[in-house]
């Protein structure tokens, strides 16, 4: 499998595998289960789980160049979230854009601070 094509799909498995996990909270008519404070915490440990096994997956192959490797997968799959929720959770849950970036989106800058921090760490290892 190509290197870009590999990094496109698990970008979107970075957002898919929480997206799909949220349904398991809300009810057949879209209610939620939980207080949405809870919620939200579970979201950002799933999320920072589902990617920080994804990276270490994606890193298991990766010889040389870890740190621009680093910056790479985490600048795509960064696009690869939002845009995946400007597509398809925004329309969705009905929430305004500037809602999005300070309740959710923001949130996302924590995939290129994983994946840059990986990317040094191996290239000082080396």
């Amino acid at each position: 499998m190509g290197r870009i094509i590999k990094i496109a799909l698990l970008g979107v498995a970075s957002w898919l595998v929480p997206f799909l996990f949220a349904f398991l909270f809300y009810s057949p008519q879209g209610e939620l289960g939980i207080d949405i404070f809870l919620f939200k915490s579970i979201m950002i440990v799933t999320g920072s789980a589902t990617g920080a096994a994804l990276l270490v997956f994606y890193f298991r192959q990766v010889q040389e160049n870890y740190l621009n490797e680093g910056i790479a997968v985490g600048l795509a799959w960064l696009a690869t979230n939002l845009i995946l929720d400007l597509l398809i959770l925004l329309p969705m849950s009905g929430m305004e854009t500037g809602t999005y970036f300070a309740q959710i989106g923001l949130r996302y800058l924590v995939i290129p601070v994983m994946s840059i921090a990986i990317g040094y760490i191996l290239s000082r290892k080396k």
